[in-house]
């Protein structure tokens, strides 16, 4: 029965030996093409390539040509309109008799015929040029919202990078963080498999039970499946960073890693001053406050008349070549200059300026609440700096101390004068601060992206 399980237990470690061998061939295989990216290529390549930011660049193009469309209604306009006209019956004038007297002589009379007023077909080609003079400065107003309009496109490209970069950031330093964690899972399987090997060799001489030999066992199976749980994590790591940067999800991609560690003194003051001037949110803020300024210039303009110029040419005639006839000019034209003013329409208009500056005043709140914000955004980055970095130092004595205890335990373990429990809580507590040591590294690397965003700056 123990050579069964032994035996079992052979080739369940076998199997298990043979799909690591082949999981690292086939990474190595991949690693040979897989393209190494540093953090800054990573971030220049989402930029790049990334669609959330092809599409701001492209909204830009569209304020552009709001702004060209704006911008033509200072010039004026030209217009042409060739139209045909069938009357239901030619209308005629009615004959006239006069009667004419001449003294000395006989009284005589003129008679004049009936005759056409009008013709059936009528044909009628007007070209009109159009400007309009005045329109209580709505044209200016349109015309420096859609200016407007173009700032507020970039600092919404701008705003979409900041959020970007940060992401590909946190992808980066994820997929490290990762990498080091499938790390310490590997290292975690090598130590149970040796004391699995101890313990079984213990157990066939009789110095140990055989539960403490299924304790290792047990230990060993979930530290595997923990291994294998890590192995995962990677790969979705590095999914998500190809998502990023606009890649195919299972493109053969490396990170290189990054371990500096470089202590901060931030500057609460400095880079708050520093983020309230930066932030594209407060930029779009303020922005907002003038383009709703020019929206109240725009309702205010509906306070003056309108005045415009109209000038037509016509030529009209009695077939479609439009040369005149009896009844119509060869050509004519006409000249106007029009107003118009609307003197009374229930309040329509001040409540439209009073609409618009009850959201200036919304927005001026908006501002304090949005720097308020800010403040604490800077806070709390340095906050989590501050503690990444007493972390780092914390880590790095606890896992010097963690193998330190493993190896005290595994020679205690080995002169039998502890059980393999003690040896088993010392391999867990050592895997944890390797984690843990990891974590507090890139957690830095991280809180400094985090501050940086907070600052406006990437």
């Amino acid at each position: 029965m123990k050579k069964r399980k032994m035996d079992i237990h052979s080739i369940t470690l076998t199997i298990f030996i043979l799909c690591s061998f082949l999981f690292v061939g086939v990474v190595s295989a991949d690693e040979e093409d897989a393209k190494v990216f540093t953090l800054q290529e990573s971030i220049q390549t989402a930029l790049i390539n990334n669609s959330s930011i092809k599409a701001k660049e492209e909204k830009i193009q569209e304020a552009l040509y709001g702004e060209e469309k704006a911008k033509a209604d200072f010039y004026p306009k030209l217009s042409t309109i060739y139209g045909y006209t069938r009357l239901d019956e030619v209308k005629r004038s009615p004959g006239t008799v006069s009667t004419i007297t001449i003294p000395g002589l006989p009284q005589g009379t003129i008679r004049s015929s009936a005759r056409d007023m009008n013709s059936l077909d009528n044909y009628q080609w007007k070209s009109t040029i159009s400007q309009t003079l005045f329109a209580g400065y709505a044209v200016v107003s349109a015309h420096e919202l859609a200016k407007l309009g173009i700032d507020s496109a970039k600092i919404d490209l701008e705003l979409e990078k900041l959020n970007l970069v940060l992401d590909v950031k946190e992808a980066y330093f994820n997929i490290l963080k990762a990498e080091k964690g499938m790390d310490v899972a590997e290292k975690a399987v090598a130590l149970l498999e040796s004391q699995v090997d101890v313990s079984r060799n213990f157990y066939e001489v009789g110095m140990i039970p055989v539960n403490d030999l299924l304790k290792a066992e047990v230990e060993l199976a979930n530290t595997r499946h923990n291994y294998i749980k890590a192995q995962n994590a990677v790969k979705l790591s590095y999914s998500a960073f190809n998502m990023l940067l606009s890649l195919p999800i299972d493109s053969p991609v490396k990170v290189e890693d990054i371990l500096v560690f470089s202590p901060e003194t931030p500057n609460l003051e400095q880079y708050m001053e520093k983020a309230l001037d930066s932030r594209p949110e407060i930029q779009a803020l303020d922005l907002n406050v003038l383009q709703v300024d020019q929206q109240i210039r725009l309702a205010k303009s509906k306070y003056y008349p309108a005045v415009s110029f109209t000038y037509d040419y016509i030529k009209a005639g009695d077939d479609p070549s439009v040369s005149g006839s009896d009844f119509h000019d060869d050509e004519s034209w006409q000249a106007m200059i029009g107003m118009s003013w609307t003197l009374w329409d229930w309040g329509k208009r001040r409540s439209s300026v009073r609409e618009a500056e009850s959201l200036k005043r919304q927005l001026v709140h908006t501002r304090k609440v949005l720097e308020n914000g800010i403040r604490l955004d800077i806070k709390r980055a340095i906050l989590n700096l501050e503690q990444a970095e007493q972390n780092i130092p914390t880590a790095k004595k606890a896992v010097e101390q963690a193998e330190e205890n493993l190896r005290v335990s595994q020679e205690r373990y080995k002169a039998q004068v502890t059980t393999s429990t003690e040896v088993l809580d010392a391999q867990t507590l050592l895997s944890q601060a390797r984690t843990n040591y990891y974590s507090a590294l890139y957690d830095h690397n991280l809180a400094k992206a985090a501050l940086l965003r907070a600052m406006g700056e990437y």
